[in-house]
């Protein structure tokens, strides 16, 4: 078994990084700060900041409230509201398909391993595993790169975004820059691309000190 788990140091690795990739895009994805929108008018939005989500728009707001006590407002996107642009709509459904995606590449490669350090040499049983958790991996992490590369795009161009009045949000803002989703983002596709790198890389010793089954 020795020389099997000595193999495997490298799938080790992907696990870690996997499984902190996979956290890093749940984080991402609940997150409202996509994009951080500048405005004027401070009527509504006190702070005259406002954060852009996948899921919703929230600003902090002073009005009907006790003086000096700031609340935080937000409004939850629909599915069927036809303002929105569609790189949210695409970040929506690309990011619940890259945590699948992620969780099957965690267990798969979960089971590999087990197979590995319980000196269960099945060659055919153990590289298939850790070839379908690298792939699971590398999908996951190009679906999280397309939401955060197109929306980053949006926020580059300062692109509006055509709010009803129930929003209170302007159409387009002064300015705007990348919010914390973004980056952290970039490192979970970093991170899930290196995992499924690692469990692709993997090769079975051609000699153990157990019994091969194939």
């Amino acid at each position: 078994m020795s020389s099997l788990t000595s193999t495997s140091h490298l799938q080790l690795a992907a696990f870690a990084l996997g499984t902190i990739g996979w956290i890093l895009c749940t984080i991402s994805m609940g997150l409202v700060e996509w994009r951080v929108w500048h405005v004027d008018n401070t009527t509504i939005i006190s702070s005259g900041i406002a954060w852009v989500g996948i899921w919703k728009v929230c600003f902090i707001s002073y009005l009907h409230v006790s003086s000096g006590y700031k609340e935080q407002f937000c409004h939850k996107f629909s599915g069927y509201d036809s303002f929105i642009p569609h790189e949210i709509y695409v970040a929506q459904g690309l990011l619940l398909i890259a945590m699948v995606m992620g969780l099957l590449g965690l267990t798969a490669t979960v089971f590999a391993l087990r197979n590995i350090y319980m000196g269960i040499s099945r060659k055919t049983l153990i590289t298939h595993f850790f070839l379908l958790g690298g792939f699971f991996y590398i999908f996951a992490g190009l679906c999280v790169l397309v939401p955060v590369s197109w929306n980053f795009y949006s926020v580059a161009q300062n692109q509006s975004i055509a709010f009803p009045p129930s929003y209170y949000m302007p159409s387009s803002p002064t300015a705007q820059e990348v919010g914390a989703a973004i980056p952290i983002g970039i490192i979970a596709v970093i991170l899930l691309l290196l995992s499924g790198t690692f469990s692709l890389s993997y090769r079975f010793p051609i000699t153990t000190n157990t019994d091969m089954k194939s």
